[in-house]
């Protein structure tokens, strides 16, 4: 599936407006004075003017409409949608990724939107687009330190899983052997069926190469806490 596949992430309408102030790579304000958050992506790292002007050049002052399942505001009085300016059949969250100003968030449902979002990021990677120009986008699970400096961030890590532990209602992912210290991804007891039935169970992930996204937490070691299945790439065989 090629990037311009991003017309899938139409869902319902969630009205439309005008473009008036980008305050971030993924958020803006709209003339009416609604605040609206683009859904399904998340801003890479911690430098964000690059990203802020490739969203003013994509929407600023545009019209643009709406989608998503709600129109319901977050926390913060956004409205969180996939949005497209007047015209365009992709996206401007696709249009981010191909740009390679972002990464794909992990808390996409529909299936067919998750898909067209993850093929605009894998185009910008291959090309080496933006952030992926820099051999630090993605960090290696066998240097913790780099992990542990993107603590609060969103994050990818890739490495092998040496081993497969459970302790209490968690279970580790470890990438090292030093499980104080080194990286590990974990799965909490009630969303390990989730992971089985896509055919992640943790146990099959023993000794495969794989690609995990989230936000970095400390627990000794840096670690990843893995929620939904779309935070796991397998990346190759054993």
């Amino acid at each position: 599936m090629g990037w311009a596949d991003a017309a899938d992430c139409v869902l319902e309408p969630q009205g439309e407006g005008r473009v008036v102030a980008v305050a971030d790579v993924h958020s803006f304000r709209l003339e009416d004075g609604r605040e609206v958050r683009l859904a399904g992506i998340e801003r890479a790292g911690t430098d964000g003017v690059s990203g802020r002007a490739a969203l003013s050049a994509i929407a600023g002052g545009r019209d643009v409409t709406l989608h998503g399942e709600a129109d319901m505001p977050d926390r913060y009085g956004r409205q969180a949608a996939f949005v497209f300016v007047t015209g365009s059949e992709h996206s401007v969250q696709s249009e981010l990724l191909r740009r390679g100003e972002v990464l794909v968030s992990t808390d996409i449902a529909d299936k067919n939107c998750a898909a067209a979002l993850a093929a605009a990021e894998a185009t910008a990677r291959q090309g080496k687009l933006g952030i992926w120009g820099e051999t630090t986008a993605i960090k290696n699970a066998e240097s913790p330190g780099d992990i542990l400096a993107a603590i609060g961030q969103f994050t990818l890590v890739e490495g092998r899983v040496l081993s497969v532990r459970q302790a209490g209602a968690t279970t580790y992912l470890n990438f090292g052997r030093n499980w104080t210290q080194d990286f590990a991804a974990t799965i909490s007891r009630r969303v390990i069926p989730a992971f089985e039935n896509a055919g992640l169970g943790p146990k099959s992930l023993e000794n495969r190469r794989i690609r995990v996204r989230g936000v970095v937490s400390s627990r000794g070691g840096p670690r990843i806490e893995l929620f939904r299945v779309g935070q796991i790439e397998v990346l190759g065989g054993k």
